[in-house]
């Protein structure tokens, strides 16, 4: 769509419900704060400039709000009086000559690009206002949307509703499209001769009627318009987002098993062909290529899966962690900024973390890639066709050769040469009856201490 357009995204509420320290909309739905989702639906909807009308914790609400491709503006909002003096706390904005002005809120975190299309077509279509709403076989509490040979007539709130207009089902979101040459004009006649005194963006409806405007309205769907007051209601977006997400995957060619049980964040990516078992976590910044494994109960963030690589069970992946084609991160393995090479293994108890290990090597059980010296953190290399045996610790720096062998047990300080065998350990001694005489002691110290 070739016409300008600001989004004005309502993000100053005191959020008091939330019982919490910081600000409703900072609060994540899928890892990213709720505000982001929004900003991130703006941006798929073609607007490269928002202005964010903020309060509490103005700056950081800003800033979560400042994602890739949008202009943004933060404008502080100081006095509360409804939803129309919102709107007009972004003035120089809206003044600046936008074609289209959007209205949204930094609470309703599910919301995509398509509402917000619709609502922008209607106004190249010669609306002056454009009225976002839903269906709902729950309608009590919500402004209803009373309409006429196709245009909008009135957004009747529930107290002022008679009985035939409770009975209709399409309902007000709060989301509001308007002529943005009309926009200042429409919204500084807003008024607040109610109960409350506040100035009422639903007012829009009549106002822009009465100067002679068109006024519509166009659907979406309930759940994108979910908002949010309280954590109860955080959890239930919560759960709307991984459904919606899950679905989308599996209908691209990812497999879940128990697709309810895995939780994704908001950039995870996975490729067709992958399969996902049960209790399996992604954090943000994870990518699985086609044909992947994750079995059940890994937790993975910040990290990338290549084709025919397996992770887990019981597995953990942390931020650059970066597994090569065919290799394998087995039982409770974690690995951090670590790459495992083609085909290599790591099979069971073992820790890599600041390391590179080669195409096809071995990693036993238990080994330790001892990456921190209390202050600074230091890499190991692993060569390429390399055996590290089980319960080996690695001190970094330290650099494993290609076809090295390092046996089991050993504490490896020193750089091993190519195809070299590498031992770090005690030389073992075997003291016969010593046990005995040890076993015998202790019985006797036991019986004088309960006399």
């Amino acid at each position: 769509m070739s016409r300008s357009c600001l989004a004005v995204i309502l993000a100053a509420g005191d959020s008091t419900r939330m019982k919490s320290s910081m600000s409703k909309v900072l609060h994540p739905v899928a890892g990213r704060p709720m505000i982001a989702h929004v900003m991130a639906a703006v941006a798929s909807a073609g607007m490269t400039d928002a202005a964010l009308v903020v309060g509490r914790d103005a700056d950081k609400v800003a800033k979560a709000g400042a994602i890739g491709g949008i202009s943004v503006k933060a404008f502080l909002q100081t006095e509360r009086l409804g939803t129309g003096h919102a709107v007009l706390a972004a003035r120089d904005a809206i003044a600046e000559g936008f074609d289209d002005v959007l209205v949204a809120y930094a609470d309703v975190p599910l919301i995509t690009a398509a509402p917000f299309m619709a609502a922008r077509a209607e106004l190249q279509n010669g609306a002056d206002v454009v009225v976002i709403g839903f269906h709902t076989d729950k309608p009590t509490g919500y402004g209803r949307l009373l309409v006429e040979n196709g245009e909008l007539v009135a957004i009747r709130e529930e107290k002022d509703a008679t009985e035939e207009e409770r009975k209709v089902t399409w309902c007000n979101s709060g989301l509001m499209a308007i002529n943005g040459a009309k926009a200042l004009a429409l919204l500084e006649q807003i008024g607040n001769a109610n109960a409350k005194g506040e100035y009422y963006l639903t007012d829009l409806v009549e106002i822009a009627r009465a100067n002679g405007g068109k006024v519509v309205a166009v659907d979406a769907p309930e759940t994108e318009l979910t908002g949010c007051n309280n954590r109860a209601e955080l959890a239930y977006i919560e759960r709307l987002w991984q459904e919606r997400r899950r679905h989308e995957l599996m209908v691209s060619g990812v497999t879940m098993i128990a697709p309810e049980t895995v939780f994704l964040a908001y950039d995870t990516q996975i490729g067709q062909d992958a399969l996902i078992e049960p209790n399996v976590v992604f954090g943000p910044g994870v990518t699985i290529d086609s044909g992947a494994v994750i079995h059940a109960f890994s937790h993975i963030e910040g990290a990338h899966v290549s084709s025919g690589a397996t992770v887990g069970p019981f597995a953990r992946l942390r931020p650059g962690a970066d597994l090569a084609e065919g290799s394998k991160v087995g039982n409770f393995c974690e690995v951090k900024n670590g790459k495992v090479g083609e085909g290599a293994k790591v099979n069971h108890l073992t820790y890599i973390g600041d390391a590179v290990i080669g195409a096809h090597a071995n990693i036993g059980a238990g080994t330790i890639t001892c990456n921190y010296d209390g202050v600074n953190k230091h890499e190991t290399r692993i060569g390429a066709n390399s055996f590290i045996g089980s319960n080996s610790s690695l001190v970094a720096p330290v650099s494993i050769g290609d076809g090295a062998y390092v046996a089991s047990g050993s504490v490896i300080t020193e750089d091993v040469p190519d195809d070299a065998l590498a031992l770090g350990r005690a030389r073992q001694e075997v003291k016969p009856d010593r046990a005995k005489v040890i076993r015998e002691r202790a019985l006797a110290i036991k019986a004088s201490k309960a006399k």
